[in-house]
């Protein structure tokens, strides 16, 4: 099994497949959204850290989103349904819609 040499942080990932920021850090805090082991956390000395994704986690993701935007409801559905905060459904929305 080849070991992971590479990991890629969370507002970086964002970035690269195009999707805020809010968005990937709430679809990837529940750990079942994600193959395990593909998401990492880093201690950078905060009390935070960084979340990071290897090329698996990063690809994970993206299949999630874009299955999650083929269901009912689509992501405004899911963040209702998993009771995400309503300011950052608001700010989510907003990219959403500019897409």
């Amino acid at each position: 099994m080849a070991r992971v040499t590479h990991v890629v942080t969370i507002d970086e990932v964002a970035k690269q497949i195009g999707e805020n920021l809010e968005l990937v850090e709430f679809v990837s805090a529940n750990s079942d959204n994600i193959d395990y082991g593909e998401k990492i956390w880093v201690d950078n000395g905060t009390e935070e850290g960084i979340t990071t994704f290897t090329d698996r986690g990063i690809e994970c993701l993206q299949e999630l989103l874009a299955d999650i935007r083929t269901w009912n409801g689509g992501i405004l559905g899911f963040l209702h349904a998993e009771k995400c905060e309503p300011d950052v459904i608001e700010r989510i929305m907003a990219d959403e819609k500019s897409r």
